[in-house]
């Protein structure tokens, strides 16, 4: 694009369409207004406009991790960045890298009611903070922007007084391009001491993380070489699904017969992942073992567990190399993953539909029947809550890029807002959320009608439990009353049809059958309203 001159929020709006972005999430207001109406009206994008300031940074993160781009919102100033605080958190621990445009109050200004430290609030939140200097400094801001999101994979907020916003430029295109490091392969003493390891190990363990994903060939090939089981973190949902050797989650997530593996394994060899405390049931599981991490990421080691030995080096090639010299020395298989039963043990037992009581279907059946029965092709979202470790273990995913949750900082109530981002990440598969009753109406029934007025294929499955049920299983623990965490609330099926959706309402095996049907038949978003019997919805395996 040649040089012209422009207003500033006109050089903002084209320097993001100039980024490769198509579609931005927002809610407009005073000091944002003007560069969304020429994002849309004047650079050929598209704006979904959201009904509160954090869902538009939700939506951003979960558009970022669907398409692998680097997802845009923008909200307007003051309370507008200041509504964003738990969503711009989660996207820091989530490692989410996208970019908030936001609306700062003139700096001509200083008792505009809305005036707040904007810098001291996002740094609150870990996010990074990118000012617009001047407005011919506008492009340039918001292409260094782009640049620090890729290279610190983390929310950055180009901070923009409003005061700037019809300021005449002259526009040039500016980009900076971002290449990933190059992967890499170890050597030297800490090599061989990790290859030593593994040569030596009489039942080694291959345990893989998000990091390892586009390893899965590599890694199944070292397994079937060294004769090993195969286990995911969490993040890894359904790496291994179907192979042999898989034993399916390692941590609190494993089934008994899987935690019998993993406490018979010697050596634990683990590509891509962070070693988290629930991974490792707070070291309990690796006492014992010796463990070689395996990870591109310095700062991804130590943080949880200290390993015996780490490589930093990608992955698929580290498992390429570690193959190689396995057969260079002639080392015999260890024939650990002969010993596994021939039947699926990363399968918990299924649920039974008679545990079902009057008026309240069982969570483990309703959830094994949905696994069976929903589109195959889903993105699966969940929010949180104390029935999301049934999710995990009851329902699948085509593979590990098809899952996603959205409690990286433990706050409940973002799940809808995220699978709103992911539907139009990827327009052509269902989005499938699980969400518990309090989510929903924390932070889920603002954005549905946003799901329905975007058309969004969405199936939402309430885990209707009517209570805050991790606290609930506290009070009844210590004998106390639960009431406080107990409420009323509406039909969610028909708050769904209300706001425009489908709405299904699930007190039965029988009429899981029917909400099954209907979510084969929709025509836009759909909510199903499982009513569970608050003491007995399983407790979270954490």
């Amino acid at each position: 694009m040649s040089d012209k001159k422009m207003y500033m929020h006109q050089s903002i709006a084209q320097s993001v369409r100039d980024h490769g972005i198509e579609t931005m999430f927002g809610l407009v207001g005073d000091a944002n207004l003007f560069m969304a109406n020429h994002f849309v009206n004047g650079c050929g994008g598209t704006m979904v406009p959201a009904a509160h300031e954090g869902g538009t940074v939700l939506m951003a993160q979960a558009y970022t991790q669907v398409t692998g781009n680097v997802g845009v919102a923008t909200v307007t100033q003051g309370p507008g960045l200041t509504n964003c605080f738990t969503a711009l958190r989660e996207g820091v621990v989530a490692r989410r890298s996208m970019v908030l445009l936001c609306g700062d109050t003139p700096v001509t200004a200083p008792f505009h009611p809305q005036n707040i430290d904007q810098r001291e609030v996002v740094k609150a939140t870990g996010a990074g903070f990118e000012q617009v200097k001047s407005p011919e400094t506008a492009a340039r801001d918001v292409a260094t922007a782009f640049y620090r999101a890729r290279k610190e994979r983390r929310p950055i907020v180009v901070n923009i007084p409003s005061d700037f916003m019809w300021s005449e430029v002259e526009y040039e295109t500016v980009i900076f391009p971002f290449h990933e490091a190059a992967t890499v392969i170890t050597e030297g003493p800490v090599h061989e001491e990790a290859i030593g390891m593994i040569a030596s190990a009489k039942r080694p363990l291959i345990l893989a993380g998000a990091g390892a994903v586009g390893a899965k060939d590599k890694l199944i090939a070292l397994a079937e070489r060294l004769e090993a089981p195969l286990a995911t973190t969490l993040k890894g949902t359904g790496l291994f699904a179907g192979h042999p050797n898989n034993i399916g989650y390692f941590g609190t997530l494993s089934t008994s017969e899987a935690l019998d593996v993993i406490g018979a394994a010697d050596c634990i060899i683990a590509f891509g992942a962070w070693m988290h405390f629930l991974t490792t049931d707070r070291g309990a599981l690796l006492k014992g073992k010796r463990v070689i991490q395996v990870n591109n990421s310095q700062s991804d080691i130590g943080t949880f567990y200290q390993p015996d030995a780490v490589l930093i080096a990608d992955s698929g090639q580290t498992a390429d190399n570690i193959l190689y010299w396995m057969d260079e020395a002639e080392v015999v298989p260890s024939g650990f993953a002969k010993e596994l039963p021939a039947h699926d043990i990363a399968a918990h037992p299924k649920g039974n539909p008679e545990a079902s009581s009057d008026g309240r279907i069982n969570l483990e059946y309703a959830l094994d029947r949905l696994n069976e029965t929903l589109p195959e092709n889903r993105i699966m979202l969940t929010d949180g809550g104390r029935y999301i470790t049934e999710v995990w273990c009851r329902v699948g995913v085509p593979d590990p890029n098809s899952f996603h949750m959205s409690d990286n900082f433990a706050a409940i109530g973002q799940g809808m807002q995220q699978a709103i981002g992911a539907a139009h990440g990827d327009p052509s598969r269902p989005v499938v959320l699980f969400m518990g009753d309090g989510g929903f109406m924390m932070g889920g029934a603002n954005e549905f009608n946003t799901a329905v007025r975007t058309g969004c294929d969405l199936i939402v499955i309430i885990c209707n439990d009517s209570a805050y049920g991790a606290e609930h299983i506290q009070m009844l623990d210590r004998d106390m009353d639960p009431a406080l965490t107990e409420f009323e609330w509406p039909c969610f099926a028909d708050v769904s049809k209300s706001l425009g959706g489908q709405g299904v309402e699930v007190t039965s095996p029988a009429e899981l059958e029917v909400a099954i049907k209907a979510i084969h038949a929709r025509t836009g978003p759909i909510i199903v309203d499982l009513k569970l019997d608050p003491n007995k919805v399983p407790r979270m395996r954490m």
